[in-house]
């Protein structure tokens, strides 16, 4: 008799489109560096596959390559470059107010 409750009806067509982020003929390897480092941060992590929007196949191959370019030092595991526009880390020290 409720006429506001209706049944849950999964919908037919995908929400999500990939959009291809690696052409055809790109070759995923640890040697295409301009391929791999589209899919690394600037702290040099590798990027969710959600952030990439790439299938899990390529997500994978990816993440092999940038391992694989980490141990034969192609690229650092991490960036440790300093910014200039950035502001450092201090430590601040709070006056606490005790009443004696």
């Amino acid at each position: 008799m409720n006429k506001f409750k209706q049944p849950f009806r999964k919908s037919k067509r995908s929400f999500r489109k990939y959009l291809p982020t690696i052409e055809s003929g790109d070759r995923i390897d640890y040697r295409n560096m301009s391929l791999i480092s589209r899919f690394i941060s600037e702290q040099g992590k590798i990027l969710s596959r959600r952030v990439n929007r790439l299938t899990l196949k390529h997500q994978r191959l990816i993440t092999i390559a940038i391992k694989q370019a980490r141990i034969l030092s192609l690229l650092p595991f991490l960036n440790n470059e300093k910014k200039s526009d950035s502001i450092p880390r201090t430590i601040v020290f709070r006056n606490r107010n005790r009443n004696k």
